[in-house]
């Protein structure tokens, strides 16, 4: 069974830093893509953060560039987005999910997900 697990949501003033985590099951770690996607009330989920498989290919949203880092542990099957400069507007749950076949980083395009996470940040 296909599992995946965010933890490290929280809440933060404006400038603070989280550190989420994201730990996969069930399927071959190093074949697929791992993406973060976040979701605010009344918006469309958008994708955060998505890397490949082989870690080539690499995704930030403008609105994160310089302020967020994806990066993987594969010996513990586990993808942290370390977020730092936080701001209001990135208030929202965060997904974690993975995809075989990894084309770019939309949400329509990954199949398994996480349950998400709260991340609230405050001015």
């Amino acid at each position: 069974e296909v599992q995946l697990v965010e933890s490290g949501g929280g809440s933060v003033q404006a400038g603070g830093s989280l550190r989420l985590s994201c730990a996969v099951s069930g399927f071959a770690f190093d074949d697929y893509a791992i993406g973060w996607f976040r979701q605010a009330p009344g918006k469309e989920r958008e994708g955060v953060s998505c890397v490949s498989s082989s870690g080539e290919s690499l995704y930030y949203a403008d609105s994160v560039k310089g302020r967020f880092t994806i990066s993987s542990d594969n010996a513990k099957n586990t993808v942290f987005l370390q977020m730092n400069s936080l701001k209001p507007e990135d208030t929202a749950v965060y997904y974690c999910a993975a995809v075989f076949k990894y084309y770019y980083c939309s949400s329509y395009l990954f199949g398994s997900w996480g349950q998400g996470t709260q991340v609230t940040v405050s001015s």
